[in-house]
């Protein structure tokens, strides 16, 4: 368990960036030398994110051990450059449902389940298994302190504080600062009843982090040191920032990271020193190159907001990768229903300098996805595809290239006389029993690369590439680390990397000769412990980059250590332009 724990919770509206202050937070205590983790409190009653629409609640995160969780997980594991993991997440619906199975299992001893002490208790129990190897542990708890469903993490985070004492848990208030348009003034009257609604749990803000469209000043920070009884020191301005890895240097700006550490009774291990992340930030903000993303994908006319957070994952990967090529990455989100008619392609696509087709799934928009795809390989366009954009590059090149005219994914076509992307037997079996939660085939796996290929080179010069003992290491303390890793034979041992995945099909094994006889180079792969070949990547020759993987490699990407896939992209964009 950790030996110290920062709370964070939300006042007025949810959607403040409570998620960013945390991670921003985090990488401060990080570089004064503290080992930091960080857990995400969502009181909905699903079990875990897998099952919620990403357009309703965001993107779902997948950890290095295959959970489904909040963004927010994302946001702190780009941060922090750590890996987090499932527990790292707690829902209502986990806490009861244990509570519930443990109940039926007469581990109470036949004692009355209540709300108090179990439900505190589990949360609890749950808080000190997540914090495990870390200092300090960071507790973010969704939603606003005045939602009914916050009362019980709200009552055992305070359990926690009589437990450990108050020098080991401070609070922070992430609340938001209106200035409504009819009067043109910075109100604090949200925030004082946030600051209100928090007292009644017992609970006293030892730091308030005030959002707002502008910086906070005197007067409205001496109004909030008088009701929230606290020093205005510790009433730092959080004004809107374009550029989310710029808040802990702005935080900093406040000496926050300082004000956190008198607070909890700790000394700086080392004096902090932001000099490079200071430097990728400005390369994000005054960037040496542009280029231009065409991202293609469905649902486009929904709204730029829901997509944005449905992909932030992927945006964020560019922009790491842009930041360390000092170019600045601008990404039209392209309507993939727009391009059903190829003749529509060179005057949509022409003008990018590289072209993404993201995760996804369905039959909407799948014949455009297939069209850019097709303009990118014939037009020596740079292109990335992710998950759906690898299986969409195979039906693409076997109906095109291969005059396999009705090859498909199962997936949009059950009865396809050529299935080169199936559902592999295991997950049919799943689907006939309608388990859709956390049954994918999700988290981190081995992939064995070619070494005469154009992805390993990118891979080794990041230095992602691992041999068996470091993937050992990798999958320690997972429990399913060996169906993770595969079989790998003895002269595969220094070609190993890792990449996230969030899917149910497959490159069709059937069809892995015939493809790779046809210039389609297989160049990377995972062999299943029954010896199923599994295709992770591929690539093709005389093309500047034309590169997709099975993988979601945006989950393993941070802006000190960008994803090699991305890497590429933007690199060889960086030609075209």
């Amino acid at each position: 368990m950790a030996d110290k724990f920062i709370v964070i919770v939300g006042g007025v509206i949810s959607g403040v960036g409570k998620g960013i202050a945390t991670a921003s937070i985090g990488k401060i205590l990080q570089k004064f030398g503290y080992i930091i983790t960080a857990v995400k409190i969502d009181p909905y009653i699903n079990y875990d994110a897998g099952t919620l629409r990403p357009t309703e609640h965001g993107e779902v995160w997948v950890t290095y051990d295959g959970g489904e969780v909040d963004q927010d997980l994302g946001n702190y594991e780009r941060f922090l450059g750590i890996h987090l993991s499932r527990y790292n997440n707690i829902t209502t619906g986990q806490v009861y449902d244990k509570i519930i199975k443990n109940e039926r299992k007469g581990k109470y001893l036949g004692e009355t389940v209540q709300f108090i002490p179990h439900v505190p208790d589990e949360i609890i129990d749950r808080i000190k298994i997540a914090s495990k190897d870390s200092d300090i542990c960071l507790i973010e708890i969704g939603g606003t302190v005045g939602d009914y469903e916050n009362i019980p993490f709200l009552f055992a985070v305070k359990s926690l504080e009589k437990e450990l004492s108050k020098d080991n848990v401070l609070y922070v208030l992430v609340s938001y600062m209106p200035i409504p348009s009819n009067i043109g003034e910075m109100k604090t009257k949200p925030t004082q009843q946030a600051i209100k609604l928090l007292n009644e749990h017992g609970i006293f803000p030892d730091i308030i982090l005030c959002r707002g469209e502008k910086p906070l000043d005197d007067i409205r920070r001496k109004k909030i040191e008088t009701y929230a009884n606290i020093a205005s020191e510790f009433v730092i301005s959080a004004p809107d920032e374009e550029i989310l890895y710029a808040i802990p240097l702005n935080f900093e700006k406040e000496q926050l990271g300082n004000k956190i550490l008198s607070k909890l009774k700790l000394k700086k291990i080392k004096s902090p020193d932001f000099l490079k992340w200071e430097k990728l930030v400005n390369y994000i903000r005054k960037p040496d190159f542009n280029v231009n993303v065409a991202m293609v994908g469905k649902y486009v006319n929904i709204g730029e907001f829901s997509l944005k957070d449905s992909y932030i994952s992927v945006n964020q990967s560019l922009d790491h990768a842009g930041a360390h090529l000092h170019t600045g990455i601008k990404i039209d989100w392209i309507e993939a229903e727009d391009i059903d008619n190829y003749n529509n392609a060179e005057r949509i696509l022409s003008k990018y300098n590289g072209i993404v087709v993201p995760g996804g799934f369905g039959l909407k928009g799948v014949n455009g996805k297939i069209n850019a795809i097709r303009y990118a390989r014939e037009n020596k366009t740079p292109y990335l595809g992710l998950c759906y954009g690898l299986q969409l590059a195979i039906v693409e090149y076997s109906r095109n290239v291969l005059g396999i005219k009705d090859a498909n994914t199962t997936e949009n076509d059950p009865d396809t006389k050529n299935p080169v992307i199936d559902i592999i037997k295991a997950q049919k079996k799943i689907i006939a029993e309608s388990r859709y939660g956390n049954t994918m085939r999700l988290g981190a796996y081995c992939a064995i690369l070619k070494k005469n290929s154009l992805i390993y080179t990118y891979f080794k010069d990041m230095n992602r590439i691992y041999n068996i003992a470091g993937i050992k290491n990798y999958f320690s303390g997972v429990s399913d680390k060996e169906k993770r890793i595969g079989i790998i034979n003895s002269d595969e041992n220094n070609s190993l990397v890792i990449e996230r995945h969030r899917h149910r099909y497959e490159v069709n094994p059937n069809y892995i000769e015939r493809l790779s006889k046809n210039n389609l180079k297989i160049t990377g792969y995972h062999r299943m412990l029954d010896g199923t070949i599994l295709v992770e990547f591929i690539e093709l020759d005389n093309h500047p980059y034309f590169v997709a993987t099975q993988a979601h490699p945006e989950f393993e990407s941070s802006l000190e250590n960008p994803s090699p896939l991305f890497y590429g992209f933007v690199k060889n964009m960086l030609k075209k332009s």
